[in-house]
């Protein structure tokens, strides 16, 4: 699994992150085939080729970790993690769960990664 370091250096994995997925969206996608028509969103999943990338935060337990994410419809595997910065920890992990990536830290994250 790659850190954040190491992601830093993988421009092509980089580019291919869905920055606009959240975990829910992706289950959605993947694993609920049968609601997908009726969004008219443009994304359209035709078979386990077709994958996203997108991060998520897991707040179910310290430390909290950042993950990125790749899916389909047969599994999601996490290709990256690293820990939540110390000031995005309270006002993202409020409550227990799992987390897309919102806000300032969205913000954070795209600056680290040299997203514009």
């Amino acid at each position: 699994m790659l850190t954040l370091a190491e992601l830093k250096k993988d421009r092509d994995l980089i580019d291919e992150i869905n920055w606009n997925m959240t975990p829910e969206e992706a289950v959605r996608l993947y694993l609920e085939w049968g609601n997908n028509w009726a969004r008219g969103d443009g994304y359209v999943i035709r078979s386990k080729n077709d994958f996203t990338l997108y991060f998520v935060v897991n707040c179910w337990s310290k430390p909290y970790y950042v993950y990125l994410i790749r899916r389909n419809s047969e599994e999601a595997t996490e290709l990256a993690q690293f820990e939540l910065p110390q000031q995005f920890q309270k006002p993202v992990c409020e409550l227990k769960g799992v987390y897309a990536i919102e806000g300032d830290l969205k913000k954070w994250l795209k600056e680290e990664l040299g997203v514009k």
